[in-house]
This record gives structure tokens, C-alpha cells and sequence, in this order.
């Protein structure tokens, strides 16, 4: 090489830009990385009792949160408590996600529910039963009434109330008797005057019969009383025990396990099987005794030692007991005191051209994706109008559905009904081990296959949960044609005006062929294949959701745009979360989205600085499920059925399907933009698993509730639509 060569060569090497220094090593993740998620779900349970405590809303609604708090928990214990319980006596316990024992973490929950139990029935107390009265609704005893009233009362116990109940003596000849599940019940003791002998007795109040709060009868003005039926029925147990001396008496209700335990691979026919753990259900093993502070020592230790109840499983608290029963309270005509009523839109789409023409869903479809947001967007006016077009469409050859939890008189059932009835091919898919809808599903399930709907309940160890209908179309050409519903809540009319969920309504061939696929492996034997437009558990939605995180932290890496938006009921799966740690690492910004449990630990330095986890709660329950990736500007948005836990990605069935329009792309962003802002209400989750509550901003004026401002958005769409 000469002089000028190895002169040229020089500058050039001078000149090139330096190679990126390579990145550092991520630190390691921590040990101590997660959240307990038994007491996550304590901890989201404790804002829905904020919202009992929350001054600015109607007295009913606060009301209703005592109610959904108390509810929320029986069921909490019934499952998972009873689940982990009966782990240990059977020596299958294995360490928790936080790695500590079962029995540690059990007497954990013990403690922290106890608290919570406390301040549950002080909220109601000190802060929702006083704002009642002064709104006209009085909750009080018997001995607080008038004579008039407590006569009137009187003639309402012995017709109404004397003849349904059943004093359960227990004596040398009576043995202690049964005590089912959530009943309320009151100990008795009683003394024979002749033999000065005193006697236990117990009686279950029937409150699956008869109400639990009596009205007086007697409403003054705009005031209206009432009694607990407890209180009435212990106002009047002379009469229940004639010739003896009622001595004092206690109220105590009793929590037992219900979860189900059905072995599918050794039961021919799952209903019978199924119907037979209903029945076993009920003589579950007893995991909480609830009792009011009044009860003596006596009572309380014939009744821990014949339930076989530990210290630790007595909960003390001030009566009433189960405050579930203000959902009653429901009933009141008072609209002033509950949320302005909303009525739900129809979908633009879904609209008809002219105000008298009936519209055309399908026609609608075929032109392009609809995308409907529940409750805001009527559930009545798209999949169930939808659904009963279908059935009436003569040139509908075949519907099939998932039914996960309907409603006792499901007009989407009907439609499936009628669809055969009609001559038309219907497939029903009813996972009929939805727990606590067992014996509702089951029922719908024989009332279909009766109407001639083929009906089969899915994979043996799986649960379907997924949301999904598929109409196949002859079109005017004789080709056939799919339009298909693929949704993040469930097939009930009910629910969908108070859950809030995404459905999208789409004729595109890629999605049909996908749910064609699907839904023949789910009436045959497995799930095998990969599907082009859809995520589908258990095989392949981890692995996809996974692929999809890593991207973005590639993307971040390599110094272009990432982010990752995910909104969950509940994010609990490790390997989700360690990839979403790996991504905050790299860089991406990470915002999680979440309803109940969060084991995810955001803002601890070097491992999740860029990860936020917001929680909003409010007057509609927080449904959807969303999975949107930044994707270097071609965002990639699913929604779906999944919840980031190990039944839904590993023993269910689940499906996301991906959004392609640009306009739900950009609706899905601005609703997480506002849930991620600093403006709106939400509770904030920090490194060491608080989640703190912030609804007002620095001059104390309230912050945005997204739901009423997702609720407003709509509305100014639909008048600049028109």
C-alpha cells in the first residue's frame, strides 16, 4: 500500500462513527420480586371498601360496596382460603409465589382479614348507617320501635316467619346438627325451669326464603325502617320454646370449602359427576366461624369444638353479621341516592339508516370490524341482536357459541334455540364447571340440547373460557361467509350493564378460518395448531404474549420506540412478569392496567423503574382485557379473554384475538392514556405492594373518573356522528 493509500485509509477509520457500546449486563432479577397474591387480592378488596368510605358517592352505592366487600370475601374463602386449608391437612402444600410456607401465608391472610373484617363493619357503623338514616332509611331493633310497630310486626312473625323456622335442639338425645355454608344462624340457650337444666339449641335464620331486612311497614315521609329478620325472630324465641327460659342468644354464621374437585378423566358423564360434587359441596370442611362480640365463652367453645374451627378462624366482630344483605337496599326506589342512570348506546355501526328500518348487523360486519365497548355500547342492540338476526336469517346455515356464565333468562340462549328450532346447524360449548354457575349451566345446557342444539362442554382439564361466536353465511354468490364475535366478557345480558368489556365483530377470512378451527378442536379432542389471527391458551397465548414482550425490549435496545400497555383482571403469572421486569430493564416503558391482584412489584431501582401499575375501580366493574405493544409505530393490540395467571394460560381455554383497524387502535391508546394519567382517579401501586389512593388533586377538587369520561367521549361521538 502506498503513502496516500495508507494516509486515506487512516482518515476514513478516523472518521467512521464508533461501533454502540455494548449494553451492561441487566442486573439480576431479586428474590423477593412478587407480591403475595392471596394477600394482593386482600389488598384489592380494601378498595372496594374505599368506596364505601367515599363521601362524594350516592349512600346506595356506598351501600352496595359493603355489600360486593362482604360477597367478594365469602367467596374468597370458600375458594382460595379453603383451597390452601385443605393443601396443607393433605400435605400437597407447596411454597407460594413469594417462596414462603403455606402455613406462614395462611395465618397471614387469617390476620390481615381480620383486620378487615373490622374495618368493614365500622365503615358501616360510623360512616354509611348514619348517611342512610339521614336519607331517610333507618336499619334498627326491634326494641327501638313504637308499640304500634312492634305489634304490627308481631303478626308479621307468627304468619310470615314462625311457620318457615326450625329450633334445632342439642341434647343427649339430638346431636349437634348440620350448619350449611353462609347460613346465619343464631346459638340459643335455654333453662327448664322444672329441672333447672340448661340446653343449647340453634336456629337457622331463613334468609334464603325470606328477606333479611323487614320493613316496619310504617313509612313516614321519606322514611322508611327496617329490622333485621335476626333481630325479630330473637325477639320472639319465647315462642319457639315454650315452658322454658331463653337465657341469651348469639348470632353466628359459618364459612365452609365449596370449591369443586371433579376428576374428568374418570367420570363418563361430567354433569352427573358435577351434579353429585353440588350436592358434596354442601358438607364441605367449615374454614371461618363468624361471630358477634356479645357471644360467651360457653357457646363459643361448643360450637369451635363440634365445627372443628381453630382460634385463628373465630372472627369477632360487631353485628350485624354478613353485611351482603344491604344488596337488598337495592330494591328501594330512591333513584336520588344511586348513580345517575346511564342508558346504553347503540353502537354507530349497528345503527339503522333510516329511524323506523330495522338494522342490518351482518351487512354491517361484512363491511368492516366493529369494535363495541360494554356497558357504555348496549349489549342488547349488538351480540344479542346479532345473534338473533342470525337465527332468523334464512340464509344462516350454522352459529357456534362458548357460553361460560348466561343468565337465568338468556336471550342469547333463546336465539341458539330458536336457530335450531329454525333447522339451522347450532354447536353450544357451555363449560359447565363455572364456578358457582355449575347448576345454572347445567341446566341450559340439558334445556338446549332438548331444542336439538349440539352441545358438548370442551376439553377433558380444560376450562373454555374463552368468549366467541361464529355464523356461517351463504352470501348471495353461494359462497359461504364468516362473521364471527370474539369478546373479553361473557354472554349475559345482566352483567353487561355493569361490567365494562370489549367485543369485536369481524368478517375478516383469517379470523373465520381461526374460530372454524378452534371451535371443531374444541369439540374434538386437543388444541394442536398455531392460529393466524388469534393468541390461543394453553398452547400458544404465553408463548405469543412473551414474543411479543421480548420485541419490545429488543426494539428498546436498539434505540427505537417501545411500549408495552397491558390491562388484566389480574397479573400473577411469573414468567410474564420476570419478561416484563427484563423489558423495564432494557428500557421500555411498561404500564400495567389492573382490576384485583398484582404480584408485580413496580419502581424498584434497576428492575421495574419503568414499570407503573394503576388499579381504577368505580361503578362499573373494570373487565376487559388488553395486550398492546408500541412495536416500533405498528402497534400490535389484542383483546381477549386471559387474565396473566397460570389457570388462564396454562388450564384454560383462551383466545385474543389482534384489532387491525386504525381507529380501535387509537381508541384503546386514548383510553389508557387517560387511565394512565395523573388526572384521573386511580390507586398507584409502590415497590413494596401499597397501593395508595389518589381521587383529588392538590387543591382538593376531584380528579377524572375515567368511566363517566369514557361515558361522555361516546355521547360526543354519537352527536358528531349525526
Amino acid at each position: 500500500m502506498d503513502e496516500d493509500s495508507a494516509l486515506t485509509t487512516a482518515v476514513v477509520e478516523e472518521d467512521a462513527p464508533a461501533p454502540p457500546a455494548p449494553r451492561p449486563r441487566p442486573a439480576p432479577l431479586p428474590r423477593d420480586r412478587y407480591i403475595d397474591r392471596e394477600l394482593s387480592w386482600l389488598a384489592f378488596n380494601r378498595r372496594v371498601l374505599d368506596l364505601a368510605e367515599d363521601e362524594r358517592l350516592p349512600i346506595l352505592e356506598r351501600s352496595n360496596f359493603l355489600a360486593i366487600f362482604a360477597s367478594n370475601l365469602d367467596e374468597f374463602f370458600m375458594v382460595r382460603v379453603a383451597g390452601l386449608k385443605r393443601r396443607i391437612l393433605t400435605g400437597l402444600a407447596v411454597p407460594t409465589n413469594i417462596g414462603r410456607p403455606p402455613k406462614a401465608v395462611l395465618a397471614d391472610i387469617n390476620a390481615a382479614a381480620h383486620v378487615l373484617q373490622i374495618q368493614h363493619a365500622e365503615v358501616f357503623h360510623e360512616q354509611v348507617r348514619p348517611v342512610l338514616e339521614q336519607s331517610g332509611i333507618r336499619i334498627v331493633g326491634v326494641d327501638d320501635l313504637p308499640e304500634s310497630e312492634r305489634n304490627r310486626l308481631a303478626d308479621v312473625f307468627s304468619n310470615q316467619i314462625f311457620p318457615v323456622l326450625m329450633p334445632l335442639a342439642v341434647d343427649p338425645a339430638h346431636p349437634f346438627p348440620y350448619i350449611s355454608g353462609l347460613s346465619l344462624n343464631l346459638a340459643v340457650r335455654v333453662r327448664n325451669p322444672k329441672s333447672d337444666r340448661v340446653d343449647f339449641a340453634r336456629l337457622k335464620v331463613p334468609t334464603g326464603v325470606l328477606p333479611r331486612l323487614v320493613a316496619t311497614g310504617t313509612a313516614t315521609g321519606a322514611i322508611t325502617t327496617f329490622v333485621l329478620l335476626e333481630d325479630l325472630i330473637a325477639h320472639h324465641l319465647a315462642e319457639l320454646f315454650p315452658g322454658m327460659e331463653v337465657l341469651e342468644h348469639h348470632v353466628f354464621r359459618l364459612t365452609r370449602n365449596e370449591d369443586l374437585e371433579v376428576d374428568e378423566d374418570e367420570s363418563e358423564n361430567l354433569i352427573k359427576a358435577l351434579e353429585k360434587e353440588l350436592l358434596r359441596r354442601r358438607f364441605g370442611p367449615p374454614i371461618r366461624l363468624e361471630i358477634t362480640g356479645d357471644m360467651d365463652v360457653r357457646t363459643l367453645e361448643l360450637l369451635t369444638s363440634e365445627l372443628d374451627i381453630t382460634r385463628d378462624e373465630v372472627y369477632r366482630l360487631p353485628g350485624p353479621l354478613d353485611l351482603a344483605g344491604l344488596f337488598e337496599l337495592n330494591r328501594l326506589d330512591r333513584p336520588q341516592l344511586h348513580y345517575p342512570t346511564e342508558v346504553p348506546a347503540t353502537p354507530h355501526a349497528f345503527e339503522p339508516p333510516e329511524p323506523n328500518e330495522k338494522p342490518d348487523l351482518i351487512a354491517a360486519i361484512g363491511q368492516r370490524d366493529v369494535l363495541v365497548h360494554h356497558p357504555y355500547e348496549s349489549f342488547a342492540t349488538s351480540v344479542q341482536a346479532f345473534l338473533e338476526q342470525a337465527a332468523a336469517d334464512p340464509d344462516v346455515l350454522a352459529i357456534k357459541q362458548t357460553l361460560y356464565r348466561t343468565s337465568g333468562d338468556s336471550p342469547v340462549v333463546e336465539a341458539l334455540i330458536d336457530a335450531a328450532e329454525a333447522g339451522k346447524q347450532v354447536l353450544a360449548l357451555v363449560e359447565i364447571k363455572a364456578r358457582f354457575d355449575e347448576q345454572n349451566n347445567i341446566e341450559w345446557a340439558r334445556k338446549l340440547e332438548r331444542a336439538g342444539v349440539h352441545v358438548v362442554y370442551g376439553l377433558v382439564g380444560l376450562k373454555t373460557h374463552c368468549k366467541l361466536a361464529l355464523v356461517v353465511r351463504r352470501e348471495a354468490d353461494g359462497n359461504l361467509r364468516n362473521y364471527c364475535h370474539i369478546g373479553t366478557g361473557n354472554y349475559n345480558p345482566k352483567t353487561s350493564r355493569i361490567y365494562e368489556d370489549f367485543g369485536l365483530f369481524t368478517a375478516d377470512d383469517q379470523v373465520g378460518k381461526d374460530l372454524i378451527r378452534l371451535f371443531n378442536e374444541l369439540s374434538g379432542y386437543a388444541i394442536e395448531k398455531k392460529f393466524r389471527r388469534l393468541l390461543v391458551a394453553p398452547l400458544h397465548l404465553r408463548k405469543g404474549l412473551l414474543k411479543r414482550i421480548n420485541a419490545e425490549r429488543m426494539h428498546a435496545e436498539a434505540g427505537l420506540p417501545a411500549r408495552i400497555r397491558i390491562k388484566v383482571n389480574s397479573m400473577v403469572d411469573e414468567s410474564i412478569i420476570d419478561a416484563l421486569y427484563r423489558a423495564s430493564q432494557s428500557g421500555v416503558e411498561v404500564q400495567i392496567w389492573v382490576r384485583g391482584i398484582c404480584s408485580l412489584k413496580p419502581g424498584i431501582p434497576g428492575v421495574s423503574d419503568n414499570i407503573t401499575v394503576r388499579s381504577i375501580l368505580g361503578r362499573y366493574l373494570e373487565h376487559s382485557r388488553v395486550f398492546s405493544f408500541l412495536n416500533d409505530g405498528d402497534p400490535v393490540t389484542y383483546i381477549g379473554s386471559a387474565d396473566m395467571m397460570h389457570r388462564n394460560l396454562d388450564r384454560r381455554v383462551e383466545a385474543l384475538v389482534r384489532l387491525k383497524r386504525p381507529e380501535h387502535l387509537a381508541e384503546i391508546d386514548r383510553i389508557f392514556d387517560e387511565a394512565m394519567s395523573d388526572a384521573t382517579a386511580s390507586w398507584h401501586l409502590d415497590d413494596i405492594g401499597v397501593w395508595d389512593r389518589f381521587s383529588v388533586d392538590g387543591d382538593g377538587e376531584p380528579l377524572t373518573d375515567l368511566q363517566v369520561a369514557t361515558q361522555q367521549a361516546l355521547s360526543t361521538r354519537k352527536r358528531a356522528s349525526r
